[in-house]
């Protein structure tokens, strides 16, 4: 049984190595990239509109509000980083039941790489926002004495991102190659379902715990308008 995708090497040449974390999660990103360009060929700006299109609107606007609702007053402009994150993580999900694939978010490699994605975009949607030196200035507040310990925390925020993506994915397939190994067909079946479904969540909660950073590097202290009541 393996336990990362690492361990399947395709082609080694001395210390260069193409393993299957590499090769599935270009495959990947290929697909995703293929699919898109597919299903967008031919969206209308008309009035009439297919039943597809309506759908991915639907689809796209309630990604854009649970945005918003984390607190990011412009949701459309974080849209397409945290959106590509949920459809990484649930794209390589699905596709486990693919006979002969390993999720590469298996692999910590591609966890903590996701998580550097994270811990790049916060301080540069934070910059965007707020400038420069807004952005610096959060770190020493309320008092420059909390300096190290806000760089420590933006450190062992990505890190805790890697390893609790790594950890679940890991060990949903751990459960189901023992269960494979000693247990009838049918159970572990039932623990595949399970897994798909841990795996959609995973992928949720780590699009919404992006956001919740991104959002607060942007904030700017200043509160947000209430709205207006009807009468």
């Amino acid at each position: 049984m393996r336990l990362s995708p690492d361990e399947m090497i395709f082609w080694q040449n001395g210390f260069m190595k193409l393993n299957a974390t590499i090769v599935f999660t270009w495959a990947l990103m290929l697909v995703l990239a293929v699919g898109a360009k597919l299903i967008t060929r031919n969206l209308s700006t008309n009035l009439e509109r297919s039943r597809w299109q309506n759908l991915l609107e639907i689809v796209v606007t309630g990604i854009t509000k649970q945005i918003e609702e984390v607190g990011l007053r412009h949701p459309r402009k974080y849209l397409g980083f945290l959106g590509t994150l949920f459809l990484f993580i649930a794209a390589a999900t699905l596709c486990t039941v693919i006979p002969g694939f390993d999720p590469p978010t298996g692999s910590l490699s591609t966890t903590v790489a996701l998580a550097l994605c994270v811990f790049v975009a916060v301080p540069l949607f934070g910059i965007g926002e707020q400038g420069m030196r807004g952005y610096l200035k959060s770190y020493v507040e309320p008092t420059f004495v909390m300096l190290p310990f806000n760089i420590i925390s933006e450190i062992s925020r990505a890190l805790a991102l890697a390893v609790r993506l790594f950890g679940n994915m890991m060990s949903g397939a751990m459960i189901i190659g023992i269960l494979l190994a000693i247990t009838p067909f049918i159970f572990p079946v039932v623990m595949t379902v399970l897994g798909l479904l841990t795996g959609m969540v995973q992928a949720y909660i780590f699009s919404i715990l992006a956001a919740v950073y991104i959002a607060a590097a942007t904030r700017t202290g200043e509160s947000r308008p209430e709205p207006a009541h009807q009468t």
